[in-house]
């Protein structure tokens, strides 16, 4: 069936996407209720910050970090002003087992499955697990690098990357954002979020971005479009390639893969390919500003969390990895499915 880039869906598919993005919250609940006995431990002290929490159980800080986010959204703790985070009383009456009300054993069949145990991993190492918590794959940064696993990945984020560039495309339409000259695409995969700014932007031109075999799929798919002239493939890896000179640069669902040192490092290379007065574009499932929900993203990052590298941000942490380079950030804006757009101009 032929794609009309510029017909928007009617309806918002949020609630269609969360049953995916939730995959693999409740294991990671089931490892601090019944592994770590985390909520427990709290409960006998005046709550704990991350480091002490990281600290006593031998944890990284990325992983942590996403699990009490997840138990902060969904209401078993609070986050302090200076960072301690305390229980509630949901949490002192179901989650503490000294509790009449203690739910774990209702856990209990999760304990030691496939995702229990990745999530043990990532905790204490830091690095991620098995694509799909299966025993026969590898983590998803590596098997990216492998034909089958990068067509059937690109596939599906190219399924989700439809409505969700059609309504980025729309938004940084009316925000001002799409003026002449050359869009970024960094990590593009199959280029759909070009294609879809494309459509209603004939003033601008795309580089889309991708490593070898994702390069390949780009082309394949930007050609259905019948938009070669206008959207070029460029092979190399993000990290290491060197990135044209761009007005606008668009981060679509990239810097959730990586924790905030590489996103620093992100950051740093899209202030060298901008021209001045260029803009930055991250869309991203972001976290408020408070880090206490939604609850949808908080899922969705332990989601990420389990297979990459990275996990759901909010703003101001984007904001704080990018702390000296010469950009100007402006405000959140919301689109559909959970997802929204945060811009910088290039001073």
């Amino acid at each position: 069936m032929a794609i009309d880039l510029h017909q928007l869906p009617e309806t918002d598919p949020a609630m269609i996407l969360r049953y995916r993005d939730r995959q693999f919250a409740a294991e990671l609940l089931a490892v601090a209720i019944l592994h770590l006995d985390l909520f427990t431990w709290l409960g006998e002290r005046d709550g704990a910050d991350l480091q002490t929490i990281c600290e006593h159980f031998g944890l990284k800080t990325r992983p942590v970090d996403v699990m009490l986010t997840l138990a902060v959204a969904n209401g078993y703790l609070r986050r302090h002003a200076d960072g301690r985070f305390e229980l509630t009383t949901l949490a002192i009456e179901h989650l503490t087992a000294g509790s009449p009300w203690y739910l774990g054993p209702y856990y209990e069949p999760l304990r030691g499955n496939n995702a229990y145990m990745g999530f043990l991993q990532v905790l204490q190492t830091d690095r991620p697990a098995n694509w799909q918590a299966k025993e026969d794959t590898d983590n998803w940064h590596d098997a990216m690098a492998k034909t089958d696993f990068a067509e059937s990945f690109t596939a599906l984020m190219h399924s989700r990357g439809l409505a969700l560039g059609q309504h980025l495309a729309s938004s940084l339409q009316a925000a001002g954002i799409l003026n002449s000259g050359l869009l970024l695409d960094v990590a593009g995969g199959s280029g759909i979020y070009s294609a879809c700014i494309l459509a209603i932007a004939p003033q601008l031109r795309a580089v889309v971005l991708e490593q070898p075999p994702v390069d390949q799929i780009a082309r394949r798919e930007l050609s259905r479009f019948g938009l070669d002239p206008r959207c070029q493939v460029l092979s190399g890896e993000m990290f290491q390639a060197n990135w044209p000179r761009c007005q606008v640069l668009l981060l679509s669902n990239v810097l959730h893969d990586w924790d905030l040192p590489e996103i620093r490092l992100l950051l740093q290379k899209a202030c060298t390919a901008l021209e001045p007065g260029g803009w930055l574009v991250v869309h991203e499932a972001f976290l408020e500003e408070e880090k206490d929900g939604p609850l949808p993203v908080a899922e969705y990052s332990a989601l990420l969390m389990h297979i990459t590298q990275g996990r759901c941000y909010a703003p101001f942490e984007i904001r704080s990895a990018a702390e000296g380079l010469p950009l100007t950030w402006k405000e959140f804006h919301p689109t559909i499915a959970d997802r929204g757009w945060l811009a910088a101009q290039r001073r």
